[in-house]
Order: structure tokens, then sequence, then C-alpha cells
């Protein structure tokens, strides 16, 4: 008997993965922000380049670089491919790793092995990741633990994607009552609980709201980078939301500007600016702005679907070539004096 659930999964994260290579998914009139500041150079850094240490830590856990491969993918044998490359590459530059959704695998044991890609990514941290609506679709703790010892993650990311499910044609959009039920999983779980978005931004109150409920980091995954509105557009037969998608090109807050919000009443919470980053001076930026990580997606996926590790740790090895450029260049040796720089201004 065939299992149409795992091939309407299967659909699904295959046209995600097409479309996000193949199509125009970015917003329209919106950008993250970044390019609205600019550093101060610092003309006598009194560094040595080869003494610039791009160490810090997330959660307790050391790591080499100030990294993460945002969430994108999971679920297929495609999915998997992808997975395998990018978890090679971050174990070896020392990033974190995000995964994709994981609903799929905990609904069919089958799909288990598309995220289980820790014998490839030894001691870097692994977020196993849920969409936190499906709180309300029978997942609870046991699930949640389920997709974090399937994945021998670190943590756990409880995603928000409000408007992309609305968008998406078999879409789950009761998100009533949610935050009790994120509260519950953060303070229940065994590792630590993080809430991302997918696009669109976190704002103060509800940052200040997540924090307050046990939330232990947040992924802002800010406005300017890859639309899943755009995405899931592309993949409906529905005309109403086809032609509805052109009216939220500009939808969301920008990246820049969700890391002000975020950190504004949350000075200790761990925070990852994503969203539309492209390179390295970007990443510091959102580290001078308050960021703790600087996370890089779709950026990745190219050279991921190829199947081409050495490019994609050529990509990777520019990203931190270009951070530890910008933090020589304003005269910070280490990630926590570039995080307390005064020398990111605002341009007029």
């Amino acid at each position: 008997m065939l299992d149409i659930s795992k091939d309407l999964t299967e659909k699904r994260k295959t046209e995600h993965i097409r479309i996000s290579l193949n199509e125009d998914v970015e917003g329209k009139n919106i950008t993250t922000g970044l390019e609205n500041y600019r550093f101060i150079p610092n003309a006598l850094p009194e560094l040595s380049f080869d003494e610039i240490s791009l160490s810090t830590t997330l959660l307790n856990k050391q790591m080499r670089t100030p990294f993460l491969i945002s969430s994108m993918t999971g679920g297929t044998e495609t999915a998997y491919q992808i997975n395998q490359q990018l978890a090679m590459a971050a174990q070896e530059k020392g990033w974190a790793l995000g995964l994709g959704s994981m609903r799929a695998a905990v609904e069919n044991e089958d799909l288990a092995y598309t995220f289980q890609i820790r014998k490839y990514a030894s001691d870097i941290p692994i977020i196993a990741n849920i969409g936190a609506v499906q709180l309300n679709y029978d997942f609870g703790i046991d699930q949640c633990r389920q997709a974090v010892e399937m994945a021998e993650a670190d943590m756990l990311v409880l995603h928000l994607n409000t408007l992309q499910e609305v968008f998406q044609p078999e879409g789950d959009t009761n998100f009533s009552h949610l935050l009790s039920k994120i509260e519950e999983i953060a303070n229940s779980l065994h590792v630590p609980v993080g809430v991302k978005e997918v696009g669109m931004g976190i704002d103060e109150k509800t940052a200040d709201r997540l924090t307050s409920a046990g939330i232990q980091f947040i992924d802002v995954a800010g406005a300017g980078g890859t639309s899943w509105i755009q995405v899931e557009s592309y993949r409906s037969n529905d005309s109403i939301r086809k032609e509805a998608a052109e009216a939220f090109l500009d939808w969301g807050l920008p990246t820049a500007e969700s890391i002000l919000a975020v950190r504004k009443n949350n000075f200790s919470t761990p925070l990852i600016a994503s969203g539309g980053l492209k390179n390295g001076v970007d990443a510091a930026k959102s580290i001078a702005l308050g960021a703790n990580l600087a996370g890089f997606g779709r950026l990745l996926l190219p050279s991921a679907v190829e199947n081409d590790v050495e490019a994609l740790l050529v990509q990777m090895e520019r990203i931190e070539f270009e951070m530890r450029a910008a933090m020589f260049g304003i005269g910070a040796g280490r990630i926590e004096e570039l995080a307390h720089s005064d020398r990111l201004l605002k341009k007029v």
C-alpha cells in the first residue's frame, strides 16, 4: 500500500529545494538593513592579522567560529545528500549546523536517516528543528525529544512560520495558544530550546514573551533574504494565493532591525542573526549590532545540491576571511571585542 503522506512530504520538500534554487524567491523593496551600517576603519589597529580569533561559545559549547549553517532541508533522499555535505563542511570549518523541519521523520521513522548526520559532524553544535505550530497538531514533549535524540542534537529550535503556512497549499494555520505549549517544551526538554522565524523577523514584544516563557536562544531570521511566502506561491495552484503573495513582497522586519529589537530587553539571551546575510562583513555587522552567531542558508545550497564539499568549504573560507578582515580593519582581535565595538555607525 502506498504511503500517500510520505509521497506528499517528499514532493513538497523536493519542490522547496527546486524553487529555492531556480526561482526569484527574495522579497522586493525590502532588504536586511545591514547595508545601512558601516564600520569606522581603524588605521592603526595594533594587531597582527594572523592572531585574530573567531572562536566563541554558544550556550556554553565552545565553537571555532561564530557561524551557523541555517536550517534548510530534510525528509527525502536528496535532502539527506544535502545534509551530509553540509555536515561534513560544518565539521571541517567548525560551524554550527541547523537541520530542516523534522516533522516528517518524527511521523515516519523511515525518513529518520535524512537527519542522522552526527557521524559526519562529531563535535559541532547540531540544532534539531520542529515547527512550533505542530504543538497544536499532536506534537508534544515526546515528539520533540524524539527529534533531538534522532539527530543526536545539542539543542532544539521551534520555528515560527505563520505566513508560510497560510500560503502553503497544505499549511497548518492554527497558531492559537502556542506560547504556553512552547513554555512547556522549553522547561521540560533535556537540551536548550530556542525559537526562530523563517525569514520575516522577530520583534521586541515577541522576543520578550518568548524569553519570559523560558526560551534559551533566538534566531531572528529576518527579512531581506528568502521569502517563504514567495516559495509557496510558486507551489500553489490557488489563483487567489498566488496573486495575494504579490501584496507581501515587502513583508517582514529586516534582519538588522530584528537584531536590535530582540536585543533591546534581552541582554544575555544568545541571539542568532540570519536572513539574507551575503558575506562575512554582513556577519560582522550583525555581531556588532548584538548577535552572537551569524547564519547562512540559501547562499550555500547550490554547492550542497551539487555534492561539492570543496566548493562549500571555499565559500565558508571566504566568509571567515571577510569577517577576520573586517575585525582587523576596526582593531577587534576577538569576537568579544567585535561585539562591544563602538565602530559600527548607521549611515545618515
